[in-house]
């Protein structure tokens, strides 16, 4: 990029002598990568005094204060894998049971009030066994035990795409799917096979990329959802198979957000550039420079060198430091989260039901068939 690296060195190496603290020396390598003008431009790590922990247990809901009852009514309890002990809210536990509407009166023999809430009582409970005293709306009460969570996120995270695919499904008649991959490694390579198959039978299809973390598989997925049909596997018993098999039937439409970075840059700008659909959203992160972190320092932080840089045919070397912009901007306002509205995902489905609209996926005519009786 043309900065002269060693002159930089002798810029910022006389400020050496007066750091005076770890962090000051991070501050100080900070500065000196930002000379690059780089993504992917890291110092992390070290030998730095550790703040306290204040762990908090979390029950995967929410709830709100109830004057009548003196408690906490729930007004939400998240869904997520109920197989994974970390991935779904203890009040689905067995046993437990709990109902949105009931009121959380006490958490281990402690009474809750205005004043002390339930995150007050479950400080230093993250992970731990607690006991729950519960009244329904019928005023019958019950105690009952627990083991809280000290991490929601994989629970909310797959309660929002539960949501969200629910609401296609919803809004579609069934007639489109919808995938959402959260990072190009291989969580997101997992997380778009887990859907990828049971979507893919529905006419249609929308990819959701926003605030993808990046990674190095997007090329794997984008080969997937590429595939066109050129013919089907018609069985004498049985749905005729695409070919190629996994293809998809119908249209499809990726939503992104300026949350999508690295390799959810690429993914994002590769849709377009391959004709897969229209992408929505807004324009992405970009940074596509990517690193090797290799460089440990004796107190084991850590540097990182960005040296893969990426170059599109269309645009060169532009998606670094600018991203891809969609083909149809929209915004996510607070407001619209605050009010439980998702711009982007209806825009998404309207733009999609459109494309059906104008040509509806469906399946050949296979006839005539072959006739070959006996001569």
């Amino acid at each position: 990029s043309g900065v002269d690296w060693q002159k930089v060195y002798d810029r910022y190496y006389p400020l050496l002598e007066r750091v005076a603290t770890r962090g000051e020396f991070s501050d100080l390598m900070w500065e000196m990568q930002g000379e690059l003008g780089t993504s992917h431009c890291y110092e992390f790590g070290g030998d730095y005094r550790q703040p306290p922990q204040y762990s908090v247990g979390l029950l995967g809901a929410e709830f709100e204060w109830d004057e009548a009852t003196q408690g906490y009514r729930i007004t939400r309890i998240l869904t997520g894998d109920p197989w994974l002990d970390d991935a779904d809210s203890p009040l689905n536990e067995p046993g437990v049971n709990a109902q949105v509407g009931e009121a959380l009166l006490a958490i281990n023999g402690r009474r809750l009030t205005r004043a002390f809430t339930p995150g007050e009582a479950l400080l230093h409970q993250a992970g731990a066994v607690v006991q729950l005293t519960l009244r329904s709306p019928d005023g019958q009460t019950r105690t009952v035990t627990t083991k809280t969570l000290s991490d929601e996120s994989k629970l909310r995270y797959r309660d929002w795409v539960n949501r969200n695919r629910a609401y296609v499904h919803e809004k579609t008649n069934g007639q489109v799917g919808y995938i959402h991959i959260p990072d190009m490694g291989s969580p997101g390579f997992s997380e778009f096979h887990r859907a990828f198959l049971p979507e893919l039978v529905r006419p249609g299809l929308i990819v959701d990329v926003r605030a993808n973390g990046g990674g190095y598989v997007s090329a794997l997925l984008l080969e997937k959802l590429g595939r066109k049909r050129i013919g089907y596997d018609v069985p004498r018993w049985g749905k005729p198979m695409p070919y190629p098999y996994d293809s998809p039937m119908g249209p499809l439409v990726a939503i992104t957000d300026e949350r999508a970075g690295s390799d959810g840059d690429m993914f994002s700008h590769a849709f377009k550039l391959m004709k897969l659909g229209a992408l929505i959203g807004k324009r992405t992160w970009g940074g596509v420079i990517g690193i090797s972190p290799k460089s440990v320092f004796v107190d084991q932080g850590l540097t990182t060198q960005p040296e893969y840089a990426f170059w599109f045919y269309d645009v060169g070397w532009r998606v670094e430091n600018y991203g891809t912009d969609p083909d149809i901007e929209v915004d996510y306002a607070p407001q619209d989260y605050m009010a439980g509205r998702d711009p982007q995902l209806d825009r998404a489905i309207a733009e999609i039901l459109k494309l059906m609209e104008a040509n509806p996926p469906k399946l050949p005519d296979f006839e005539p068939r072959p006739k070959l009786p006996l001569p």
